[in-house]
Protein backbone atom coordinates (compact mmCIF):
# COMPACT_ATOMS: atom_id res chain seq x y z
CA UNK A 1 0.00 0.00 0.00
CA UNK A 2 1.30 3.41 -1.07
CA UNK A 3 1.09 6.70 1.19
CA UNK A 4 1.58 9.84 -0.04
CA UNK A 5 3.25 11.88 2.58
CA UNK A 6 2.44 15.07 0.02
CA UNK A 7 -1.13 14.99 1.61
CA UNK A 8 -0.18 15.22 5.29
CA UNK A 9 2.31 18.13 4.40
CA UNK A 10 -0.34 19.62 2.26
CA UNK A 11 -3.11 19.13 5.65
CA UNK A 12 -0.51 20.51 8.14
CA UNK A 13 0.01 23.50 5.66
CA UNK A 14 -3.31 24.32 5.70
CA UNK A 15 -3.49 23.82 9.60
CA UNK A 16 -0.41 26.36 10.45
CA UNK A 17 0.50 27.86 7.23
CA UNK A 18 3.68 27.96 5.13
CA UNK A 19 5.99 27.39 8.71
CA UNK A 20 8.33 24.34 7.25
CA UNK A 21 9.72 23.89 11.04
CA UNK A 22 6.18 23.88 12.32
CA UNK A 23 5.06 21.15 9.53
CA UNK A 24 8.08 19.25 10.56
CA UNK A 25 7.51 19.28 13.91
CA UNK A 26 3.95 18.28 13.56
CA UNK A 27 4.88 15.68 11.39
CA UNK A 28 7.18 14.16 13.50
CA UNK A 29 4.80 14.29 16.76
CA UNK A 30 2.13 12.30 14.11
CA UNK A 31 4.51 9.61 13.61
CA UNK A 32 5.44 9.21 16.77
CA UNK A 33 2.00 9.35 17.97
CA UNK A 34 0.78 6.99 15.14
CA UNK A 35 3.32 4.27 16.15
CA UNK A 36 2.71 4.42 19.59
CA UNK A 37 -0.94 3.03 19.06
CA UNK A 38 0.90 0.61 16.71
CA UNK A 39 2.83 -0.41 19.93
CA UNK A 40 -0.34 -0.44 21.95
CA UNK A 41 -2.14 -2.79 19.72
CA UNK A 42 0.77 -4.90 19.71
CA UNK A 43 0.48 -5.19 23.40
CA UNK A 44 -3.13 -5.85 23.47
CA UNK A 45 -4.24 -7.82 26.29
CA UNK A 46 -7.41 -7.72 25.07
CA UNK A 47 -9.89 -7.67 21.65
CA UNK A 48 -11.62 -4.42 23.71
CA UNK A 49 -7.68 -3.28 24.11
CA UNK A 50 -6.95 -3.95 20.10
CA UNK A 51 -9.95 -1.97 19.18
CA UNK A 52 -9.64 0.86 21.19
CA UNK A 53 -5.99 1.25 20.21
CA UNK A 54 -7.00 0.99 16.54
CA UNK A 55 -9.94 3.76 16.52
CA UNK A 56 -7.13 6.18 18.30
CA UNK A 57 -5.20 5.38 15.37
CA UNK A 58 -7.56 5.90 13.29
CA UNK A 59 -8.47 9.06 14.67
CA UNK A 60 -5.27 10.01 14.71
CA UNK A 61 -4.68 9.64 10.61
CA UNK A 62 -7.99 11.65 10.26
CA UNK A 63 -6.41 14.73 12.20
CA UNK A 64 -4.23 14.40 9.94
CA UNK A 65 -5.06 13.43 6.79
CA UNK A 66 -3.73 10.19 6.14
CA UNK A 67 -6.56 8.53 4.45
CA UNK A 68 -4.82 5.03 3.84
CA UNK A 69 -3.81 4.71 7.32
CA UNK A 70 -6.85 5.65 8.36
CA UNK A 71 -8.95 3.34 6.35
CA UNK A 72 -6.79 0.05 7.14
CA UNK A 73 -6.49 1.28 10.72
CA UNK A 74 -10.20 1.35 10.53
CA UNK A 75 -10.11 -2.15 9.01
CA UNK A 76 -8.27 -3.47 11.95
CA UNK A 77 -10.55 -1.96 14.72
CA UNK A 78 -13.72 -3.41 12.84
CA UNK A 79 -11.78 -7.02 12.53
CA UNK A 80 -12.83 -6.84 16.41
CA UNK A 81 -9.23 -9.02 17.38
CA UNK A 82 -5.49 -9.22 17.38
CA UNK A 83 -4.05 -9.96 14.12
CA UNK A 84 -0.14 -10.15 14.20
CA UNK A 85 0.40 -9.97 10.45
CA UNK A 86 -2.12 -7.04 10.04
CA UNK A 87 -0.36 -4.94 13.22
CA UNK A 88 2.81 -5.50 10.88
CA UNK A 89 1.32 -4.05 7.96
CA UNK A 90 0.11 -1.47 10.21
CA UNK A 91 3.63 -1.03 11.76
CA UNK A 92 5.22 -0.64 7.76
CA UNK A 93 2.67 1.73 6.89
CA UNK A 94 3.69 3.76 9.38
CA UNK A 95 7.32 3.07 9.05
CA UNK A 96 6.51 4.91 5.09
CA UNK A 97 5.02 7.87 6.91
Amino acid sequence: MAYDPGAIDAALSAAVGDDPALIAELRRAFVEGASRAVQAMRAAQSDDEWRAAAWRLRGLAASFGAVRLMALAASAAESGASDPALTAKLERAVARL
